[in-house]
């Protein structure tokens, strides 16, 4: 098993910045291919970011790209999201997840643990 516990998340207006984190405990935080994904009111979860186990491959989705940056600290058991340029269609629920695979994917089903999500909203 695998805890995830996100925070960071909060009020912004667009163009600002925020960082999220995400504190994991349970098993070799290392051995787990980390991934941000975002929900909005009536849309469906969608993929954000993912990093690898050690950190030195990192993906983006296109509408992130340029603006978010994802990373790890493996000694502290935690992935950040760094979030700038804000704009208001970035507001959702932010969730992190792990996933224990070497591969990358962008589908929330094939991750394997999740947190309970951390606000982020963004005015106009």
């Amino acid at each position: 098993q695998v805890q995830l516990v996100e925070s960071g998340g909060g009020l912004v207006q667009a163009g600002g910045s925020l960082r999220l984190s995400c504190a994991a405990s349970g098993r070799t935080f290392s051995d787990y291919r980390m991934g941000w994904f975002r929900q909005a009111p009536g849309k469906e979860r969608e993929f954000v970011a993912g990093i690898s186990g050690g950190g030195a491959s990192t993906v983006y989705a296109d509408s992130v790209k340029g603006r978010f940056t994802i990373s790890r600290d493996n000694v502290k058991n935690t992935v950040y999201l760094q979030m700038n340029s804000l704009k208001p269609e970035d507001t959702a629920i932010f969730y992190c997840a792990a996933r224990n695979s070497y591969y990358h994917t962008t589908s929330p089903a094939l991750y394997n643990y999740w947190g309970q999500g951390t606000q982020v909203t963004v005015s106009s």
